[in-house]
């Protein structure tokens, strides 16, 4: 579930909510707040639904990968 394959697209694997969450930091955001920017604009804009263990993988992979960080009151900012 975390890479899409022939039978998982890309926006029900991890790695496609983690692109999204990363185009929805352009200010830093907590945790709760990606999750309620995501849970508001998930019917609109994102095709697949995802609770919030995956956001938290999501956040994970991307901090693993190096494209996020944490600053110095606990937000998520895009590197």
């Amino acid at each position: 579930m975390i890479l899409p394959s022939k039978h998982i697209k890309f926006s029900q694997s991890i790695l496609g909510l983690a692109g999204f969450l990363l185009s929805q930091l352009k200010q830093p955001k907590t945790i709760d707040e990606l999750w309620i920017k995501y849970s508001k604009t998930s019917a609109k804009k994102f095709p697949s639904y995802h609770d919030f263990d995956n956001i938290v993988l999501a956040v994970n992979l991307l901090y693993t990968l190096e494209a996020i960080e944490l600053n110095e009151w606990g937000e998520i900012v895009k590197i």
